[in-house]
């Protein structure tokens, strides 16, 4: 009677494994040997950045230059070679106002409509989203129960895509929506809450704030935790109050931290779109249009569509964005330079 050895199959079929992992790990070696003796002085790395950089190039650099080329076109049509050059016609027509406070003395009032509208909802939607990204992060850096939870429970709407935060808050906030249904059970009237424009323009806010709050309230208990515990410790002993001790102690050494939520939170308010797109469509009027959207709308989604006036607006906002990265790039540095 012969009586087979499962361990023996097992190494056996280990080592034809092993084998072929070698085999095909070793592919590389003959064509990589040939371009290192093909390319000498250390060029061998740019065979591996090169895809890299072609598909960086094509789809990051390429569309900057035809941004500015467009910029300086006009007429409809989309192939450059159909579009006559205007030069900074573009730009003058944005820019065409007799009062820049009021809108509808401007050649392109929409233009300055979404202007003014991004201005107010960068200086609320960031004001807001720091008070109270700084208040979940000092709750949050406190021994209190259930901290993991309340940690991961914040940040998940961050996860979410905006498509997905704009569809949940579109349900809820519509007029058959989950909000009226509780108000109605409670014996009130239902209120358009996305067809009034101040509501509107609050719930854009709102609904930013949550679907963000949660990434820049990690930076700050981040933050709060690289605070040496040795400082609170002396504080203690010397009987500080905790007020006393946010403002002398908490806020100074977060600074460098509220800095960054501060710059990153202006470039993505200046940025938004996706989720008012959805949420509101700009509407109600031009009550939620950002510039964003208008550059959209203006390029892409009008029956005339404007490529080379959606092109210098563009433009502008990548001007107000490379200013905003210019000061996080110097905020970053003044960090370090404190580190060190």
């Amino acid at each position: 009677m012969t009586v087979s050895n499962p361990n023996i199959a097992t190494s056996g079929a280990a080592r034809v494994f092993g084998r072929l992992y070698g085999a095909v790990m070793n592919l590389p070696e003959r064509p990589m040997r040939w371009a290192q003796a093909a390319l000498p002085d250390g060029r061998l790395g740019w065979l591996f950045v090169g895809p890299n950089l072609l598909i960086f190039g094509i789809f990051t650099f390429l569309p900057i230059v035809i941004d500015f080329y467009y910029s300086g076109t006009g007429g409809t049509n989309l192939l450059p070679t159909d579009r006559p050059w205007v030069g900074p016609e573009n730009f003058a027509s944005l820019l065409d106002c007799k009062n820049y406070l009021d809108p509808n003395s401007c050649v392109r009032d929409q233009f300055w409509y979404a202007i003014w509208n991004t201005a107010e909802f960068v200086v609320l939607q960031v004001s807001l989203m720091l008070v109270f990204s700084l208040i979940t992060a000092l709750v949050l850096n406190r021994k209190i129960i259930g901290r993991g939870f309340f940690r991961a429970a914040f940040f998940y709407p961050v996860l979410l895509s905006p498509v997905v935060v704009a569809l949940i808050w579109k349900w809820v906030l519509q007029r058959d929506g989950v909000l009226n249904a509780a108000f109605i059970a409670g014996g009130l009237d239902p209120v358009d809450w996305l067809l009034n424009a101040r509501s509107a323009f609050g719930w854009t806010v709102f609904v930013s704030i949550w679907a963000h709050m949660g990434f820049y309230t990690l930076i700050l208990l981040a933050g709060l935790q690289a605070i040496p515990a040795d400082i609170y410790e002396a504080a203690a002993m010397d009987a500080a109050p905790p007020f006393r001790v946010f403002r002398r102690i908490t806020l100074p050494l977060l600074m460098p931290s509220v800095l960054v939520v501060l710059v990153l939170g202006l470039i993505r308010a200046v940025q938004i779109f996706d989720e008012v797109y959805v949420l509101t469509g700009g509407g109600p009027g031009s009550a939620t249009t950002y510039l964003v959207e208008f550059i959209y709308n203006t390029g892409f989604s009008s029956q005339v569509r404007q490529y080379g006036l959606a092109a210098a607006a563009s433009l502008l906002l990548a001007g107000v964005l490379l200013v905003l990265t210019l000061i996080q790039l110097r905020g970053m540095r003044g960090k370090g330079d404190t580190r060190g």
